[in-house]
């Protein structure tokens, strides 16, 4: 029998853990062929989550469980549970149920079919707002105009499944900044998507505020290219002709016309204009020295407190 691995990262999820082991038990009682097991990683979480997962792993033999010793955040944590899955293929998946465990059998198919890596393309119902709907189309596209990876419309969703050969690739990948989706994309092998309708949040909130998907955007953005520090080039060579050009006109116009160059009002909103485009500029520069700061530490990208497994 194959077995398949499910990576499940959980913070604050003491409401849906068991509830989602449930599911995917379910699933799994009609794929009589394959062996499965369920490795949650306790993301540092401050509800019950830690003690319905022990509660769990004592009245079921599929149920791992990781602790971290603290908030690490989610990337992380998937990438801990694939580092300790043993399944012939591995199945990272949210524990809010955003993810229907009624999707895995169809995965696992395609994945029969010969591909190595198994993504999914997410959808809204038409209860999730528009800007929620906008937003996420937009960082997609930014993410793929400025990197040289290229995420498919909806494709960056954390649900998929990866083959074990792609999953050990996967565990020599120790970069600071985690971004998997792009690392996904980037890695190659024969990959194949599968359209899917988000559902709602079982209970609890979502920890995904507007703050950390703006600094996942920035993470997604700089892990994969330095366009960025190319576009600062370009608006620095753009501004400082357009200056030259712009302001020598003027003077010369003012010489020829002897009018006098005065005026407070024009001389500060210029200064700020090119003093906040090198601030940008500087911004830009001191991202990437600041994850080359962090890169040549080498922190690990989680700390293990616990875990009921091998």
């Amino acid at each position: 029998m194959k077995k398949i691995s499910i990576v499940i990262p959980a913070y604050n999820e003491e409401g849906n853990v068991a509830m989602i082991h449930q599911k995917i038990k379910k699933v799994f009682e009609g794929l009589s062929n394959y062996d499965f097991e369920i490795i949650f990683v306790n993301d540092g979480s401050r509800d019950n989550t830690q003690q319905k997962l022990e509660e769990l792993s004592r009245q079921f033999d599929e149920v791992k469980f990781i602790e971290f010793s603290r908030n690490f955040g989610h990337q992380p944590a998937v990438k801990a549970g694939m580092d300790n899955a043993h399944g012939n293929a591995v199945i990272s998946m949210d524990g809010d149920l955003q993810h229907p465990p009624e999707l895995i059998p169809e995965m696992i198919k395609k994945w029969e079919e010969g591909n190595d890596i198994v993504f999914t393309i997410r959808t809204y119902p038409k209860e999730i707002s528009f800007f929620k709907r906008k937003t996420s189309d937009f960082f997609y596209k930014i993410l793929s105009s400025l990197s040289d990876v290229n995420l498919t419309k909806g494709g960056g969703s954390d649900f998929r499944l990866m083959d074990a050969n792609a999953v050990e690739v996967m565990r020599g990948l120790n970069e600071d900044d985690l971004f998997l989706r792009g690392l996904t994309s980037w890695m190659g092998f024969k990959q194949t998507g599968i359209e899917f309708t988000a559902c709602e949040r079982l209970s609890g909130e979502s920890s995904y505020n507007l703050k950390k998907m703006i600094t996942f955007a920035f993470t997604g953005i700089t892990a994969f290219s330095v366009k960025p520090l190319s576009i600062a080039a370009y608006l620095g060579f753009i501004f400082s002709a357009f200056s030259v050009v712009g302001y020598g006109l003027y003077v010369l116009y003012a010489f020829i016309a002897k009018t006098e160059i005065s005026g407070w009002a024009s001389l500060i909103m210029t200064i700020v204009f090119f003093g906040g485009l090198q601030l940008i500029i500087m911004g830009i520069i001191g991202i990437y020295l600041g994850k080359i700061f962090k890169e040549v530490k080498q922190r690990p990208n989680y700390i293990i407190k616990n875990k009921n497994f091998q």
